[in-house]
């Protein structure tokens, strides 16, 4: 028989979700995601599902501990840690929270590969087995207007985002979410990723695209919750073996 781990409380499920946030943010770090002080990863919190946990505004990601993390409400007040929060960051994030009560973080950052696609409007192919998982689960937000400090473009971003996993926004990077922080975190390593094969690939020549039907297949198992968390596990023991203090 297999057994079942017992339900956290609320106390330890925020504490599991925040060191997978703070890991999330030393694995950003060592992929090369920072850009100055652009990029923010947030979970929500388990006991006020309005609030949500952030990385402190100009703190370097890979220096980033759990005690570190800001506990945010609704209207943008810190109501736990020190530091502040980029407005962008809580422009973004808080209306996706708001409108997908089903997603437990979201992760965007101006990762290389990632903002050198989002230039060309367009959605991923499906041309290899990574980039299934974003098959028919992706969307392209086309109304880049700067810098987002206007909450009605936060709502429009949310909007467009709908019931998908992911959006690129087109002239500015990637955004995915999850039903955890770790399904957020490895959809956005690997469509990154697969942002920067598609580059290299239509570089070399002209890519052979995987049959709609296969592709849906495969973005069957690829692209399930359960496949997010399981590809950030080997990460996360890594992270946490080297860099011990991220728990702090």
């Amino acid at each position: 028989m297999r057994m079942t781990s017992p339900p956290r409380t609320v106390a330890e499920e925020r504490r599991y979700r925040k060191q997978r946030l703070a890991a999330t943010l030393r694995l950003f770090a060592r992929f090369g995601f920072e850009e100055g002080a652009g990029g923010h990863v947030t979970a929500r919190d388990p006991a006020e599902p309005d609030h949500f946990w952030i990385n402190p505004f100009g703190m370097y990601f890979g220096h980033v501990r759990v005690s570190d993390l800001l506990l945010v409400d609704s209207a943008g007040q810190v109501l736990s840690g020190t530091g502040s929060v980029n407005p962008a960051g809580f422009v973004i994030h808080s209306q996706v929270h708001a409108a997908r009560p089903d997603v437990v973080a979201v992760a965007h950052t101006h990762s290389t590969h990632g903002r050198a696609w989002a230039t060309l409007g367009r959605r991923l192919a499906p041309l290899t087995q990574d980039a299934c998982a974003f098959y028919e689960d992706h969307v392209v937000y086309e109304d880049f207007g700067g810098v987002v400090l206007d909450t009605e473009e936060g709502k429009r971003i949310a909007a467009c985002l709908g019931t998908s996993k992911a959006v690129i926004l087109r002239n500015h990077g990637l955004l995915t979410v999850g039903s955890s922080v770790q399904e957020a975190a490895w959809w956005f390593i690997t469509m990154e990723r697969s942002c920067q094969v598609q580059l290299l690939a239509e570089a070399a020549g002209d890519p052979v695209p995987i049959a709609p039907e296969v592709a849906r297949a495969t973005a069957a198992t690829m692209g399930t919750p359960g496949m997010g968390r399981l590809n950030f596990r080997p990460m996360y023991a890594d992270i946490v073996r080297t860099e011990p203090d991220l728990l702090d």
